[in-house]
C-alpha cells in the first residue's frame, strides 16, 4: 500500500446521498479475492447510463470522488474501497460516511474526508463552477485546500493517519514493530 501524504487532483462529482456498497460494487462481482480489476466494475449498474459522471471524459484521471451524505452505507463488503482504489480514486469527500465503509477505506489506503455542511457546499460550488479545479488534500495538517486559498479541516484518528501516511495496513504496522517485539521476547523468560 502506498503512503498518502498530500494529493492534488481533480474531483469527479457524484452528489448522491446514501450511496450503498451494492451500488459501488454490485454483489455479483464479489467472487474474487484479488483487488485488481474491480475498478472496471465500479458503479457497474449506474455506468450503463451515458450521463453517469464517471463516464464523462473529464472524469478520467480524477483521484477524488465528491459525494453527498452517508457514503458507503449498506453491507460491510471490503470490495467497495478496493473498486474505488482500482479505478484510481485515492480520496472520497462527503458530508458523512457509513462507519464500516470508513474503516475499510482507511485499511486499504483510501482516505475518507468528512466535511461539515458549509465546507462541503463550498467544494461543491467550486467544482460546479470549474470541473477541472485542482483540490489539494493535506493529510498531515488534515485540510482540504481550494485554489482560492480556502481550506477546511477534517477529522481522522491518529492511528489511521499514521498508517495512511506511512503506507501501512494493520499487519504492516505490527511488522514495523518487529524489532521491539523481538527485543521484548528476548527479555522474557517463559
Amino acid at each position: 500500500m502506498s503512503g498518502f501524504v498530500t494529493l492534488s487532483a481533480r474531483a469527479v462529482r457524484l452528489l448522491v446521498d446514501d450511496i450503498d456498497t451494492d451500488q459501488i460494487i454490485p454483489a455479483r462481482f464479489l467472487k474474487v479475492t484479488d483487488k485488481k480489476g474491480l475498478g472496471e466494475k465500479l458503479f457497474a449498474d449506474w455506468r450503463t447510463r451515458p450521463d453517469f459522471p464517471l463516464n464523462h471524459p473529464d472524469a478520467k484521471g480524477s483521484e477524488i470522488l465528491l459525494a453527498g451524505i452517508n457514503f458507503g452505507c449498506g453491507s460491510s463488503r471490503e470490495h467497495a474501497p478496493w473498486a474505488l482504489c482500482d479505478w484510481g480514486i485515492r480520496a472520497v469527500i462527503a458530508r458523512s460516511f457509513a462507519d464500516i465503509f470508513r474503516q475499510n477505506a482507511l485499511k486499504n489506503g483510501l482516505l475518507p474526508v468528512a466535511l461539515d455542511e458549509a465546507s462541503h457546499a463550498q467544494v461543491v460550488a467550486l467544482t460546479a463552477a470549474d470541473p477541472k479545479a485542482q483540490l489539494r488534500i493535506d493529510l498531515p495538517n488534515q485540510r482540504v485546500e481550494l485554489p482560492d486559498g480556502s481550506a477546511f479541516a477534517f477529522p481522522i484518528d491518529p492511528f489511521s493517519k499514521h498508517c495512511l501516511e506511512n503506507g501501512l495496513d494493520e499487519l504492516g504496522y505490527i511488522l514495523s514493530l518487529s524489532d521491539r517485539i523481538t527485543a521484548y521476547e528476548a527479555e522474557k523468560t517463559f
